[in-house]
């Protein structure tokens, strides 16, 4: 295996994480800032209190769209054994 197919393989596995966990990263920032918003009108300051929209937003997330993400890593497995059969060639 040379170089280049080292890079593409490193490549592809960035991009699909940034793929898999950029929906549930951006629904937890946007769920934490309305919330963050509304205790900042309504003056109570509960630490614990983000948590649990967060996580129910990234629950919603994955059940969502766990199929999508689930048939990426699924296809990005495929691609490593087949770069690594080739390397046994």
């Amino acid at each position: 295996m040379d170089y280049g197919s080292v890079l593409e393989v490193t490549r592809q596995g960035f991009t699909v994480a940034l793929l898999i966990t950029l929906p549930i990263l951006a629904v937890a920032l946007f769920v934490g800032l309305a919330v963050s918003v509304l205790q900042a009108m309504t003056q109570v300051q509960e630490m614990t209190l983000t948590y649990v929209p967060k996580m129910i937003g990234a629950a919603i997330v994955v059940m969502m769209m766990g199929s999508w993400m689930l048939t990426t890593l699924v296809r990005f497995t495929q691609f490593c054994f087949q770069a690594a059969e080739q390397v046994a060639k």
